[in-house]
């Protein structure tokens, strides 16, 4: 737990000490030292700034976890029942490629501009990555493990949470780990379009005003909520998957 702590310290100090030094050769406003964001950020430190946190953090929850409810039932549907996967499969493999953000302008006339769209397309993009990760882990149960539930005449329930269900945990968390990072790069898009809240419309807004320490400490905000997001993530994963270490 230190060592990862001293790791951690260690990465951002690096990540400052660079942008100090970028800082230094630009030399311009448009580029400000850590150490004058970090200054500004009491005046930061406002109702609209913690409202447009809520919002980013309000559509992002929702997203990933819509992304969760249909992206592992079909992650699993698809290898249990070969039948559904044979007519799945296809669709997934063409449809994953395409770049779903294109679509934001269509949902945006279907959903409305409010939150319904913004949900809508996070979660359009990162269930792929949800299906795929939870398949993949299905796909590596041993048909050992499904042959000795079949003699000891388990049901399917019992198969699901005795065998599948855990098996998968590992793959799905691995898949919303990267979904994460893909959720909080989309939701900065579509907070650009149609609303007053939100850290994307908010970095772009000071951006416009031509507040760049505002816009940084905008940055900053968004990085740690990221970054704690993320590791919430883990812990969760390692509460789920302590049996692995028995």
């Amino acid at each position: 737990m230190v060592k990862r702590g001293l790791q951690l310290l260690y990465a951002v100090l690096i990540l400052h000490v660079l942008w100090a030094l970028g800082a230094w050769l630009v030399d311009r406003p448009l580029l400000p030292t850590p150490w004058a964001v970090y200054m500004y950020f009491p005046h930061l430190l406002n109702m609209d700034l913690w409202w447009n946190i809520y919002f980013s953090l309000y559509r992002l929850a929702l997203s990933l976890v819509f992304a969760t409810l249909i992206g592992v039932p079909l992650g699993i549907m698809s290898v249990r029942l070969p039948k559904f996967g044979a007519l799945f499969e296809p669709l997934v493999y063409f449809t994953y490629p395409i770049p779903k953000i294109a679509l934001l302008p269509v949902i945006m006339l279907l959903a409305g501009l409010g939150n319904a769209s913004k949900i809508i397309t996070i979660t359009l993009i990162i269930v792929f990555q949800i299906i795929i990760g939870v398949r993949d882990a299905v796909k590596q149960i041993s048909p050992t493990m499904y042959q000795v539930l079949d003699v000891l005449a388990a049901n399917r329930w019992q198969t699901f949470v005795n065998v599948t269900g855990p098996a998968s945990l590992a793959g799905f968390f691995s898949a919303l780990k990267i979904a994460l990072g893909t959720a909080i790069a989309t939701l900065f898009f579509t907070e650009m379009y149609g609303t007053q809240y939100g850290m994307g419309y908010y970095i772009m807004d000071q951006w416009n005003r031509l507040d760049y320490l505002a816009m940084f400490g905008g940055i900053i905000v968004i990085s740690v909520v990221s970054f704690l997001l993320f590791l919430t993530i883990s812990g969760l994963e390692r509460y789920c998957l302590r049996w692995q270490n028995k």
